[in-house]
């Protein structure tokens, strides 16, 4: 993934999250809003096990995670796949309807492996008072996060265009998003995307 020069890779999507966030009203905790942030970096570097997640079937994945008998080794695998499917659904939404999966039931797989995860937490320590349940918040909105990170994507897709095959790219994606901001970005090359619908006029 190519990303513009900042401060930092945190910093980027930070401000990218916040801006998604407060654009859908989504009201998050200060945990869950640093939590998909810190998975958004970590994934801007290569090698990362979230990346694999596409690799096998997910219900496989969530049984194997569930049915795993060492604690810290299931929270892990719930985590990675509940990761895994908040990415992969926010980046690469086509990729499941390119096969034919239903995204709903993709996206009930990233929230069972979260509220799983949290449990985990819940049962091994009390919470302590005041302290927010960040696995059992981003299942709950599991749906709106997912539009976050498809927002990031967007994001990351408009400030990344640098050739004509870039374009075409994030022409293609404004097709299937309508995204406002793929709509800036079109109209900062001389395309005007039409808000609503419609064919790109040069």
């Amino acid at each position: 993934m190519a990303i513009v020069a900042t401060a930092s890779v945190s910093d980027f999507f930070e401000e990218i999250v916040e801006d998604a966030m407060k654009a859908r009203g989504l009201t998050a905790s200060e945990g869950a809003t640093s939590y998909v942030v810190a998975l958004l970096a970590e994934l801007a570097k290569p090698g990362s096990p979230v990346e694999r997640t596409l690799e096998r079937p997910l219900t496989l994945l969530l049984d194997e995670a569930l049915h795993t008998n060492e604690l810290a080794e299931r929270f892990e695998k719930l985590r990675t796949l509940g990761d895994g499917v908040l990415y992969s659904s926010g980046f690469f939404a086509d990729h499941f309807e390119a096969r034919g999966v239903d995204t709903n039931y993709i996206m009930s797989i990233g929230r069972t492996a979260y509220e799983n995860a949290g449990s985990l937490i819940r049962g091994r320590a009390k919470e302590e008072e005041g302290q927010p349940d960040i696995f059992n918040e981003l299942a709950v909105g599991f749906v709106s996060f997912v539009d976050v990170v498809g927002e990031v994507a967007n994001a990351t897709i408009a400030r990344g265009v640098a050739t004509s095959r870039g374009l075409l790219k994030l022409y293609e994606r404004w097709l299937k998003t309508r995204s406002d901001r793929l709509a800036d970005a079109l109209s900062s090359h001389g395309f005007v995307a039409p808000r609503g619908g419609g064919r790109v006029l040069s």
